[in-house]
């Protein structure tokens, strides 16, 4: 077997691993698409010294959330790095936001706009993005989709909450320093005012967080896919500033400072399954 064979055989094998799975038995659904960290060896030789420390992970969500499924809840957590593929974003590369720097299906540069790639290539090109969207983004959506639409059969209606966290200063991305919690429903279009103002009321109770709804996060491809409730399925997107539960001058979680977030997440979380949505 050729080396270039052989290794498109190791990288479909790793592929095939592209996310984990954690059954619930209730209608609510959490997806974390950008907490990934694993790196393909192929993209691994290409990217910068900077690029391998991954800055723009959603550090710990998943961590963030764990209480999830002894409440019940079904998680999909993503396993690779969204510089491999952005499973936020839709599968045609379309921009999401009308203003602002893009960051795309499979960018080329940082959140900061550093170069992602030794090359410093700003553009992928088309043939690779395919193979990329086909192996990595494809079955996350696969998966996603085959559970909302079994949770949506089995219980008359499916809940998707997309988690996300990002650096609380972004500069390149939105100004000064962002609320601690973000909400974002597409303006009220993926998910129903019951829902959203579900979410809302425990938000206006956890008083030691700043938060904002349809701010600068309306809420990604998958929020916006996914939710449409005429077809009850309710979809939205939750925003962390990763300043709530870690030092953002590095990667590692802070279990004092993230107490009081997981907290609000967890009571957020049980309303949401407390809500009596119609079924039909």
């Amino acid at each position: 077997m050729s080396p270039s064979a052989l290794a498109e055989m190791k990288e479909r094998r790793h592929a095939a691993d592209t996310h984990s799975l954690a059954p619930g038995n209730t209608p609510l659904v959490i997806s974390v698409p950008h907490s990934g960290t694993a790196i393909p060896p192929y993209l691994m030789a290409q990217l910068t010294p900077l690029a391998r420390t991954l800055p723009d992970t959603d550090w710990h969500v998943a961590r963030l959330y764990d209480f999830a499924a002894a409440l019940g809840a079904t998680l999909i957590v993503a396993r690779y790095t969204r510089y491999q593929v952005d499973l936020n974003r839709p599968p045609d590369n379309a921009a999401l936001y009308a203003t602002g720097p893009a960051t795309g299906l499979c960018p080329t540069q940082s959140f900061a706009g550093e170069a992602l790639y030794v090359d410093g290539r700003t553009a992928i090109e088309a043939g690779e993005v395919a193979r990329r969207r086909a192996q990595y983004w494809q079955p996350y959506h696969d998966e996603l989709r085959t559970r909302l639409a079994l949770l949506r059969e089995r219980h008359g209606y499916a809940l998707l909450l997309d988690a996300h966290s990002i650096r609380s200063v972004v500069p390149r991305l939105f100004e000064s320093r962002l609320p601690d919690i973000n909400l974002g429903t597409y303006g009220g279009r993926s998910c129903s005012r019951e829902v959203s103002e579900a979410v809302q009321a425990q938000l206006a109770n956890a008083t030691r967080f700043l938060h904002v709804v349809d701010g600068r996060f309306k809420g990604g491809y998958i929020t916006r896919h996914y939710g449409s409730p005429d077809y009850r399925v309710h979809a939205l997107q939750i925003e962390l500033a990763q300043s709530c539960y870690m030092d953002e001058s590095g990667t590692a979680y802070d279990p004092e400072r993230a107490a009081p977030l997981r907290e609000t997440l967890q009571e957020i979380v049980e309303a949401l399954l407390k809500l009596p949505l119609a079924s039909g």
